[in-house]
């Protein structure tokens, strides 16, 4: 049982949380367009999640690379916190956006850890 997991999560293009990845960061970058935002929160909700999108796709095409899934974690973050440290807390739109969109990357890349430390032992395993 522990093997057909294992063979699953070593599968490029299947783990659903790198897909929620994937559409949190494309939602982010296209929210600018219906979001009232200033440059900073423009700036921060474009280029996190841009960045959220790449470590997606990395996440699908390399089930194996723990990093991208920190990359997730690390990337939910600083988007958590960029309304407070980029001074965009007034604009509430733009404000829940970063922080909803923060939290569900955290969680998606903490919810793939376990599969992709499968996977990574899997291809750790074969060399």
């Amino acid at each position: 049982m522990a093997d057909r997991s294992s063979a699953s999560a070593s599968k490029p293009w299947v783990r659903w949380q790198d897909w929620v990845g994937v559409v949190l960061g494309a939602y982010l970058v296209l929210a600018t367009m219906w979001t009232s935002t200033n440059g900073s929160a423009m700036s921060a909700m474009i280029v996190l999640g841009a960045l959220l999108l790449i470590a997606s796709v990395w996440s699908l095409a390399m089930p194996g690379s723990m990093t991208s899934e920190y990359s997730h974690m690390l990337l939910g973050v600083l988007l958590f916190i960029s309304p407070w440290v980029l001074g965009y807390t007034e604009m509430m739109a733009a404000s829940w956006t970063s922080w909803i969109v923060g939290v569900l990357a955290v969680i998606a890349g903490a919810a793939a850890l376990p599969e992709a430390n499968a996977s990574h032992r899997g291809i750790a395993g074969q060399h």
